[in-house]
């Protein structure tokens, strides 16, 4: 058990004036019996017209802010302190018949699951590369083949930042062997996907310390989950071959990344208005 503090800086700077159109957030953990939320907070900058909360089709939390006026610089500040258990396990308590690979899910659980099963992207490439974590018998360990690919990514593709919108394709990140941390879990959903094991993308923050040598922290991160029947949803984070929570606050979960963009919005003003965006994560340990 831990105690971590987020704070999510986003600002948006633009040339002169705009009018800003509807604002969508996601900056709010999902509270689990691993996550407990302690206190949060929002400020935005210019302060909008009105603010309301949802649940997406996910039961994500979603915060939509609508403004008035013009500004030249749009500011969103989430801080956020949580109480983190962490559930790394060296053995997940799969059913039986879900140990070891091809198996196939209950006539209850596969209706559930039909998203999360359906590739995203078309190609043979990624079948013929997720090949390589299959034992030539007719078997292999379920938890062994996402331990292997978990780690695979790791120590095969060179982790890069990569601050621009959009994700690789499935197919660009195994040839440039390369990626960002939402590349690596597009992949890896897609791999696991293209197996029969039901993926869905999961979009957060990642706890850093010091000379701990985990990648993507300074700002949002991803990973995905794989639904493993007697463990449920699993955390894999192939950017540092992570398996479990740890280190990982989840904030919003879905099919595809596109679902789960931490933050976007419109304006309107004249063309070459936007300036630039920064943004900024920092997650800290602090007292109990």
């Amino acid at each position: 058990m831990s105690f971590l503090m987020v704070r999510h800086h986003t600002v948006y700077r633009y040339r002169e004036p705009v009018g800003l159109g509807e604002h969508r957030m996601m900056f709010r953990p999902r509270e689990s019996h691993d996550l407990r939320l302690i206190r949060t907070s929002l400020v935005i900058t210019p302060q909008p017209a009105h603010l309301r909360w949802l649940h997406d089709p996910f039961d994500n939390s979603v915060a939509v802010a609508t403004f008035e006026g013009t500004t030249s610089q749009l500011s969103f500040e989430s801080n956020v302190t949580l109480e983190h258990f962490e559930t790394t396990l060296p053995e997940y308590p799969l059913e039986d018949y879900a140990q070891t690979y091809p198996f196939r899910y209950s006539d209850e659980d596969f209706p559930n699951l039909v998203r999360a099963l359906a590739p995203h992207h078309c190609g043979k490439s990624v079948s013929e590369w997720v090949l390589r974590f299959l034992d030539p018998s007719p078997t292999t360990g379920t938890m062994k083949i996402l331990r292997a690919m978990t780690r695979g990514i790791r120590e095969e593709f060179t982790y890069t930042s990569r601050t621009e919108k959009g994700v690789q394709t499935p197919e660009e990140t195994l040839q440039t062997e390369q990626g960002s941390c939402r590349d690596f879990a597009v992949l890896m959903m897609e791999a696991c996907r293209s197996l029969g094991i039901a993926a869905r993308f999961v979009s957060g923050y990642i706890f850093t310390p010091s000379s701990s040598g985990l990648a993507g922290g300074g700002a949002t991160h991803a990973w995905i989950q794989a639904y493993l029947p007697g463990a449920g949803w699993i955390d894999f984070d192939p950017t540092n071959s992570i398996i479990g929570n740890r280190n990982l606050i989840r904030v919003a979960v879905a099919w595809a990344p596109e679902q789960v963009l931490p933050l976007w919005g419109t304006y309107s003003g004249p063309p070459g208005a936007f300036l630039e965006m920064n943004v900024t994560v920092n997650v800290t340990e602090v007292a109990g």
